[in-house]
C-alpha cells in the first residue's frame, strides 16, 4: 500500500472505550458508522432478517432515540453502539469479518480535509476488517466530496469503484430525505475490496498486540 509512512495508523495507541464489551460477530455481519437516529439501520435490519448490523453513533441524544426505537421494534439482528467509532472498531471488529460497511452522509469536514474518511490512515485499518469483495458504501450530497473520495479510492486505496446517483424516492436517512426533497443530487460510491487485497493490519488484533 502506497500510503504516507508518516501517517500510518497505530491501533496499539488506542484504549478500549469505557465499559467496552466485545461484541459477538455473527455471520452476514455489517457495520454502519455514524448512524444518527437509526433510520437506515432499522430499515436495513427489518428488510434483511438474515443479516446482522452493528450501528455506531457517537452523539448521545441521537443514540438514545435510536436505541429506544430499536428496542421497541425488537430487532434482534441490530446492535446499537454508543461510542467513538475508531477505538470501538479497533477493539471490537476482527480482521476480515465484515460483509459490508455503510458511511451514509458523513461530515464533509470542510475545514479539515485530513479528517475525511478516505484521507485518514484509519481507513486502511477499516479495509482490513472487510471480507474480500465486500463493499463499503459511502453516500454524500456534496459532489466535490464524492469526486475526491472516488479518486482516493482508485489511486490511493486501489479499490474497485462504482458511482451512481441516489434515486429520487430513496429515504434511507433524514439527511437523504431532506436533500432529495430540495432537488439536490446525492452521490453513492460502492467501494469494493478486491480479492487478494492486503493491508498492514490483516493479522492485527488487540490480543495479538498484547502478546507482542
Amino acid at each position: 500500500m502506497n500510503t504516507d509512512k508518516n501517517r500510518v495508523f497505530k491501533p496499539e495507541k488506542l484504549f478500549a472505550p469505557r465499559d467496552f464489551q466485545s461484541p459477538q460477530i455473527k455471520p452476514n455481519q455489517y457495520l454502519e458508522i455514524g448512524t444518527g437516529k437509526g433510520m437506515h439501520a432499522m430499515q436495513f435490519a427489518q428488510a434483511n432478517p438474515d443479516k446482522h448490523l452493528i450501528a455506531i453513533e457517537r452523539t448521545r441524544v441521537k443514540f438514545d432515540v435510536f436505541a429506544a426505537r430499536t428496542a421497541e421494534l425488537e430487532l434482534n439482528n441490530l446492535l446499537p453502539i454508543h461510542a467513538d467509532a475508531i477505538p470501538w472498531i479497533v477493539h471490537g471488529i476482527p480482521p476480515g469479518s465484515l460483509e459490508g460497511v455503510f458511511l451514509l452522509y458523513p461530515n464533509p469536514e470542510p475545514k479539515n480535509a485530513s479528517q475525511r474518511w478516505l484521507n485518514m490512515p484509519f481507513f486502511e485499518f477499516l479495509l482490513s476488517r472487510l471480507k474480500p469483495a465486500a463493499p463499503l458504501v459511502l453516500v454524500t450530497n456534496i459532489e466535490a466530496y464524492a469526486e475526491e473520495a472516488e479518486e482516493l479510492a482508485k489511486q490511493l486505496w486501489r479499490l474497485d469503484v462504482e458511482r451512481q446517483e441516489v434515486p429520487r424516492d430513496s429515504a434511507r436517512t433524514h439527511f437523504e430525505v431532506k436533500y432529495l426533497a430540495r432537488g439536490e443530487t446525492c452521490h453513492q460510491l460502492n467501494l469494493v475490496k478486491p480479492q487478494g487485497y492486503r493491508t498492514r493490519f490483516d493479522d492485527w488484533t488487540p490480543q495479538n498486540n498484547a502478546q507482542a
